[in-house]
This record gives structure tokens, C-alpha cells and sequence, in this order.
């Protein structure tokens, strides 16, 4: 996701994201403040350090607690001094991290920047925390629309498929019941070349949910059902027999899932085969 930013007291704050997190920009929190010394005041302190060690242990398995006890013991001394850097060297931590170059200076996971909030203001921290939740309740909106849209192409796209069949694969004299589980089995097909299982599976596998798979599919799953109900529907034309429709198929969801969320590690999907 792309950087975001919030006006918080007229301050322009970067939010962006990380280890699939939000991360605020500590640097331009002090911007109304002062300079990045404060920032650095703040990281000598001992609580900070005890907060960040506390927020490590909870969420980072490969935190190093050796290293944070020598920093705590360390911490408040006029001697002592703590950057960003050398905190994530020295422990591994995932909470804080500096980023140079354009754009650059010092993140920080939502949880440490409302404490750094607190630091800096109560009243900026309160400002910081209402922005974040606006931004956080716009992106739930638009990913809502996103995925009703997606859910209602699909089902445009279905009529499409749906029309294929029964000018493709039903006779005229099979029944409506007949007719029924022909539809089935090819909404199975296309259910079988994305998700892995039929819908009959998926519903012994999900007692608890309501609806059906598709309503519970993902946004990037339901862009590809989309695709793959237009490309079923012109492979039928084409008078493909289902299994060769189920590879092609198969593999063309494999292609744009990893296409769609970037993920090279995708297996074929071993059921889906004729």
C-alpha cells in the first residue's frame, strides 16, 4: 500500500505500511515540536526503553531480551544515548526502524507513535489517534465498496458463463433438474480452479459460516472469478472438454492470484485436476 498522510494540527504525518502494519513517521510528529533531538530525547529515556522492550516481547519472537536488559540498566544515565538504528541492530526489533533517503527518517508501529504522541503532547497524541481512526474508517469504506463491486461483476460475469452452458451443454430435452446440476457442476469447475474444492466441500468444511465460498472470498479472488467465468464461458464455445477447462483454468488462477498479491510461493492447486 502507498504512503498516506494525516494533517494532524497542521502537521503533515506520513503513514506507511510494514510487515503488513501501519507505521507513523516520528520525524514529522516533531515537526511543530522542534527538531529530531527530541525524538532522541525521548529514546534515552528509561521508560520509553522499557515500553519498547515490553511492545517487542509481545510481538517480535526474534526480539533480543539480553541486549534490551543492557539498554534498560543503561537508561537515564547522562551518558547513555539511543538511536533507531542502533535499538533494531542491537535486538532485532521490529517496532522502530529509520528510513533514509527521500521520504526517509524514523517509523514507527501506530502502538509506539501514540506513545511518542504522548511524549510530545496530550493534546497532539489525541489529534494523531482521530486522524489515524478517519483514514482507518475511509479504507474500510473503500475496500467495502471495492469488494461488493467485485462481488457484482461476478455475477454479471456468471449470466455470461451461465449463458455458455445452456447454449453449449444442455440438450433441449433435459429437464430443469436436469439442467440444474449441469449449471452446478461448472460453477463447481470454476469453484474447483480457484479455491481447490467444490461447494458441496467447502460447506462439510465450514459448518459455521453462512452463505457460500464465494461470499466469503477475498477481493483479489473475486476479480479472478470474474476473469475466469469470461474465459470459462468462451472456452465452452470453443468446445473444450471440461477437464482441458479445468487445467486451463487452473492455471490461470494461479497466474493472476500471484499477479494480484504478489505471492511467488503459490502452489498449483493439487486437487484441481481432472
Amino acid at each position: 500500500m502507498k504512503n498516506r498522510t494525516l494533517t494532524v494540527r497542521g502537521a503533515e504525518v506520513t503513514v506507511t505500511t510494514r510487515h503488513e502494519q501501519d507505521y507513523i513517521s516520528l520525524t514529522d510528529m516533531v515537526k511543530n515540536f522542534g527538531d529530531e533531538s527530541i525524538l532522541y530525547g525521548w529514546l534515552r529515556n528509561r521508560n520509553t526503553v522499557e515500553f519498547l522492550g515490553i511492545w517487542e516481547q509481545l510481538y517480535n519472537p526474534a526480539f533480543n531480551p539480553i541486549e534490551f536488559d543492557r539498554f534498560k540498566n543503561q537508561a537515564g544515565l547522562n551518558s547513555f544515548a539511543l538511536s533507531p538504528t542502533k535499538w533494531v541492530e542491537a535486538t532485532g526489533a521490529i517496532g522502530i526502524y529509520a528510513k533514509a533517503g527521500r521520504g526517509g527518517g524514523t517509523y514507527a508501529h501506530k502502538d509506539i507513535a501514540f506513545e511518542f504522541g504522548s511524549w510530545l503532547s496530550p493534546e497532539f497524541k489525541l489529534y494523531l489517534i482521530r486522524e489515524f481512526q478517519r483514514l482507518k474508517d475511509e479504507e474500510a469504506r473503500a475496500t467495502s465498496l471495492e469488494w461488493n463491486f467485485q462481488r457484482t461483476l461476478a455475477k454479471m460475469n456468471y449470466r455470461i458463463h451461465t449463458d455458455a452452458i445452456k447454449d453449449r451443454l444442455i440438450p433441449p430435452q433435459l429437464s430443469k433438474a436436469q439442467m440444474s446440476v449441469v449449471y452446478a457442476s461448472e460453477a463447481d469447475l470454476l469453484n474447483m480452479a480457484l479455491f481447490g474444492m467444490t461447494a458441496g466441500e467447502w460447506r462439510q468444511t465450514n459448518p459455521d459460516q453462512s452463505g457460500n465460498m464465494r461470499d466469503t472470498a477475498t477481493l483479489e479472488q473475486l476479480v479472478v472469478l470474474s476473469n475466469l467465468e469470461s474465459i470459462n464461458a468462451v472456452l465452452i464455445h470453443q468446445g473444450l472438454a471440461a477437464p482441458d477447462r479445468l487445467m486451463q483454468l487452473n492455471g490461470i488462477a494461479i497466474t493472476q492470484m500471484r499477479s494480484l498479491i504478489g505471492m511467488n510461493g503459490i502452489k498449483r492447486l493439487g486437487r484441481a485436476t481432472p
